[in-house]
């Protein structure tokens, strides 16, 4: 017979207690790391095409290339036949019979080599998306809602490819002597929102899905506001700076703060219909770019003195970096245009536009998504 126990009797076990089963936030499956170097690789990347781009149409090679083949297109000509075929072919087209007449084959070489190599990093760049892309699919170790995502960034990189050959389809007939420039400034523009959205990923990839969530409990919502109006500014002038790159409107007025000894450049809207002067125009064009620098450069102090008030410090620093560069932007453009934006100054200030874009865009992430900091200060 067994003896009675106290109900006051201490039970003793050596079974331990089961963990805490993780929530599915804690059990985010994925390759979070490898996915955000492959991100910042295709940064690079696109960042790379810019440059090139951007010293291909200020060499006038864009039109160097008159057939869009994305595979054939990939082998350069390989012999002297090769070479004379699209040598014909350039010579048939308004920017050789009314600019280049004359030119010499090893001449067409010069710019056709700029803009094969161009077309070669873009071909670069999707496959690097492709071969990622589909591997961590593959692995399954694309983390939950990213799948979509990243499949986005690889159509727009598609579409890129796609408004790059309608930007030089525009200038192969009639009498254009360069590519339409408002649709260079299509192209540019969304090669900026391409690199926008592959920073914001890995800006979000940087840190836990936990992280964010928490994060956002702490948002500044009139901070980001701000920053988005200003990341909308800027936007607008990259692609007014587009279109003066379109129609080399940085060479005409060299003079600062005038232009030709006046405020308003002469002969602003001599062209008709009227709408034509604010593509075709130079000084008008030029005149436009410098008056909206000034708003993007005004309204991005105020969203630095209202970063100011924010109780994080990391935050206040990104928005510090973000207006040294804008500083440092607009003084590059006053160089540039101030010495009639030749080929490195005028890559150097375009260069200048991505890493404010970056950086507007990282204080705006960081004001969105605070990082927790003690009361000591905020963590590194």
């Amino acid at each position: 017979m067994s003896q009675k126990r106290s109900i006051f009797e201490e039970v003793q076990t050596t079974e331990k207690a089961a963990a805490p089963t993780p929530g599915l936030i804690d059990r985010e499956r994925g390759g979070r790391g490898a996915i955000r170097f492959w991100l910042m690789l295709l940064f690079v990347m696109v960042m790379a095409i810019v440059a090139v781009g951007g010293a291909t149409r200020l060499t006038d090679s864009g039109l160097s290339i008159t057939s869009w083949k994305p595979l054939a297109g990939a082998i350069p000509p390989l012999s002297d036949a090769d070479w004379q075929a699209e040598f014909q072919a350039y010579q048939a087209i308004p920017e050789y019979q009314l600019q280049n007449k004359g030119m010499s084959l090893s001449e067409f070489k010069s710019i056709f080599w700029w803009e094969w190599g161009h077309r070669q990093l873009a071909r670069s760049i999707g496959l690097v998306w492709a071969v990622g892309f589909f591997w961590f699919l593959a692995r399954r170790q694309i983390p939950t809602g990213w799948a979509g995502r990243l499949f986005g960034v690889g159509v727009l990189i598609g579409l890129q490819g796609a408004v790059g050959w309608w930007m030089v389809s525009s200038g192969l007939g009639g009498k254009m002597l360069d590519v339409a420039s408002y649709r260079l400034a299509t192209h540019l523009g969304l090669a900026f929102f391409i690199l926008g959205l592959i920073a914001w990923f890995t800006f979000q990839l940087g840190r836990k899905e936990a992280d964010l969530i928490q994060a956002r409990r702490m948002r500044e919502g009139a901070l980001v506001r701000l920053a988005g109006v200003l990341l909308g500014l800027a936007f607008a002038q990259i692609l007014l700076g587009a279109l003066v790159a379109g129609i080399d409107a940085g060479r005409g007025y060299t003079d600062w703060p005038l232009m030709a000894g006046q405020f308003f450049p002469p002969d602003a809207f001599d062209l008709t219909p009227l709408w034509r002067n604010f593509f075709e125009d130079d000084g008008l064009v030029q005149f436009v770019h410098r008056m909206w620098g000034y708003l993007v450069f005004a309204f991005g102090l105020f969203v630095w003195w209202r970063s100011r008030a924010s109780g994080n410090l990391v935050t206040r620093r990104a928005f510090d970096w973000m207006a040294v560069m804008l500083f440092g932007q607009i003084v590059l453009g006053i160089i540039t245009v101030m010495n009639s934006a030749p080929v490195d100054l005028a890559l150097t200030h375009q260069f200048g536009a991505v890493i404010l874009w970056v950086l507007i865009l990282r204080a705006r992430f960081l004001a969105a998504y605070p990082v927790a900091q003690s009361i000591k200060g905020a963590r590194a």
